[in-house]
């Protein structure tokens, strides 16, 4: 029987846990919202503190060779920079939407991801999609149609999150670079403009960070950021993107929680788009589990 080390050390359980704190995100930004802090601030200061705390995580498992090996390779610099690409966009678009009363419509972005992960993993690395799995992928397309009527106009949030983060999943699949060296040079690729920009926003007199309070909040934006996707990266390439897919069921779900605290409007029309695509997750469940009962076990 596995120990419980290995159980909570597991990529499944990895996995969970990631989403979790993904999905429990936004708490960690409104507060720097309600003193003041816009998106872009945020931004730069998760770019900041995620170097520092990733530096750290570098130095303390002795990953500096897969650094420097990662900077040495023109083919994983030029990746690493588009991959630092994606997740700065899919930063930005989903603080700002978590901030700006939009955290519903985000958490539909990450709903929509899975569906994109399942479909990559039949089509680009020839995971089997049965019918389970295709039934799943319609019902939720289904309640992303839905949605869109329910909010009067194509949920471009939603979409831009669920393209941005599905290429970047993508993308760190396939790139041979160790989990936490990669995360480094994304962020360090970031930093420069983050620094720039965060000089210029104090020197201005319109930054937030020079107060204890305030600047706790900025400084915690480095392990959230730096500690779930270090475990992305980690179960990524471990992972099936179809098991991937399912088990991100769980930050969405989290971050719809969270908007309906916040007061966020959830019409009837929209909660009918949420069940479907709730159903479709359940659908992809169900077929997993028949194809786990169908597996006979190995005689010893």
């Amino acid at each position: 029987m596995p120990s419980l080390t290995s159980r909570l050390s597991s990529p499944i359980s990895l996995a969970i846990l990631c989403y979790l704190i993904w999905g429990f995100v936004p708490l960690f930004y409104i507060p720097i919202h309600n003193f003041g802090g816009g998106a872009v601030e945020i931004i730069a200061h998760r770019s900041i503190w995620a170097v520092v705390w990733a530096s750290g995580l570098v130095f303390l498992t002795r990953q500096w060779p897969d650094v420097f090996a990662a900077f040495a390779s023109a083919h994983l610099r030029w990746m690493l920079l588009l991959t630092s690409i994606l997740v700065a966009t899919n930063w930005g678009v989903y603080v700002w939407a978590v901030t700006n009363g939009h955290t519903i419509e985000s958490s539909l972005g990450y709903y929509l991801n899975p569906l994109l992960n399942m479909a990559a993993g039949a089509v680009l690395f020839k995971e089997r999609l049965d019918n389970w799995g295709k039934g799943a992928i319609a019902l939720a397309a289904i309640g992303v149609v839905i949605q869109a009527l329910a909010i009067g106009h194509v949920p471009w949030i939603a979409l831009i999150l669920a393209v941005t983060f599905g290429s970047y999943g993508i993308l760190r699949k396939q790139l041979a670079v160790n989990a936490l060296a990669g995360l480094f040079v994304e962020c360090v690729y970031m930093f420069l403009p983050a620094l720039i920009y965060l000089v210029w926003l104090e020197g201005a007199g319109q930054g937030h960070f020079f107060k204890p309070s305030q600047a706790f909040w900025f400084v915690l934006t480095g392990p959230v950021t730096v500690l779930p996707l270090v475990l992305f990266s980690y179960v990524a390439r471990r992972l099936p993107l179809s098991t991937m897919g399912f088990i991100q069921f769980i930050g969405p779900t989290s971050t719809l929680v969270i908007g309906l605290f916040q007061g966020e409007v959830f019409t009837v029309l929209r909660g009918v788009s949420f069940a479907f695509i709730w159903a479709g997750a359940m659908v992809f469940a169900f077929g997993a589990w028949r194809r786990l009962k169908a597996i006979k076990p190995i005689e010893v």
